[in-house]
């Protein structure tokens, strides 16, 4: 949990799914759908200015009876995007992402962007953690921990 998000994006990885606010709903939903992902983030010239999410297409496109072949990311994007500095621990991510009811942070440090973590990213680098904490507790209790 104090582990800092510049490690778990070292284990994951940096890269970063993006697309124009020009480009239809439709489009975006079939980038999602292929690369499995929940969120795109939505970028004018490079720099970050909206994300759009799975939820995003329900409540802002479905909802609202819009239709996703003529509607721009633009439209129905999010526009307050929540980021977070490298530094921020995966514990303060976490407690970040339930107190804004988000699923995705962009990562970023002086204007560039590193990466994104999802709760789902966070979830995990916890749970990775308590296996080996688990692990290593067994191997204490059994004798088989070195020592």
């Amino acid at each position: 949990m104090n582990d800092q998000l510049r490690m778990l994006l070292a284990d994951k990885g940096s890269r970063v799914h993006s697309i124009e606010p020009t480009v239809m709903v439709i489009e975006a939903v079939r980038r999602m759908n292929d690369a499995g992902i929940g969120a795109l983030l939505i970028t004018r010239g490079g720099a970050p200015v909206g994300i759009f999410t799975e939820r995003d297409v329900l409540r802002r496109v479905i909802a609202r009876g819009l239709d996703p072949i003529t509607t721009p990311l633009g439209e129905v994007m999010t526009r307050e995007i929540v980021v977070v500095g490298p530094s921020v621990t995966v514990g303060e991510a976490m407690a970040i992402v339930t107190a804004k009811r988000i699923r995705h942070l962009p990562v970023v440090e002086n204007g560039k962007l590193l990466g994104m973590v999802s709760s789902g990213d966070l979830t995990r680098w916890v749970s990775r953690g308590r296996e080996s904490e688990i692990q290593q507790l067994v191997e204490f209790i059994t004798g088989k921990y070195p020592g």
